[in-house]
């Protein structure tokens, strides 16, 4: 009779044992944290080795495990960059912006990749003659800001045609030339932009 009841307590020992020895192995085999340091040497393995595609997953992967560093961001914008891939850069590079909004190299990458990105349409529709309206008052606007902010009175080459008038001080006014008579001869619709 004494053995029936010493059997239960006998197999409730061996599973707690069983329990605590698992749980001893379990943790020996655990691996240790992630950081940010490994998952960018894993990066630079990738595209060491030509895929782009993993290093982007691996970027992607580290930017979800460190949510709040820009670390992964500001590599994957540099890397879309590097590609031509300026829609990709800004928006990688405006994550970057959104955990650290002094971040220089992703200011950097947005502002030069719109330009980019800028140029190329304004080029387009410069072949195509189709700029007027509202959309060249705004290219005239944004020569204009740009010259002010790059301190340059030509942004591009004229290719030897007369320079077009620019702002001059008078008096402590300014005056500006309205873009209809400082628009060069031709079919050029940027004249008045250069």
């Amino acid at each position: 009779m004494k053995f029936h009841h010493l059997m239960p307590s006998l197999a409730f020992a061996a599973i707690l044992s069983a329990c605590a020895g698992t749980g001893g192995q379990v943790a020996a085999s655990a691996k240790p944290a992630p950081t940010m340091a490994a998952a960018m040497a894993e990066v630079d393995a990738a595209v060491l080795a030509g895929q782009t595609d993993k290093a982007y997953t691996l970027l992607k992967s580290a930017g979800a495990t460190f949510p709040v560093d820009k670390t992964p961001w500001v590599r994957m914008a540099q890397m879309r960059f590097d590609s031509t891939d300026y829609g990709e850069a800004i928006v990688s590079a405006l994550e970057a912006l959104e955990r650290d909004p002094d971040d220089t190299l992703a200011n950097s990458i947005v502002a030069v990749s719109g330009l980019r990105v800028t140029s190329k349409a304004l080029a387009d529709l410069s072949q195509k003659n189709n700029l007027s309206g509202n959309v060249r008052t705004e290219a005239v606007e944004l020569a204009k800001l740009l010259r002010t902010s790059l301190n340059e009175e030509v942004l591009v080459s004229n290719g030897g045609r007369q320079p077009v008038a620019r702002p001059r001080d008078t008096g402590g006014k300014k005056t500006i030339s309205s873009p209809s008579t400082a628009r060069p001869a031709g079919n050029d619709p940027f004249g008045a932009l250069k």
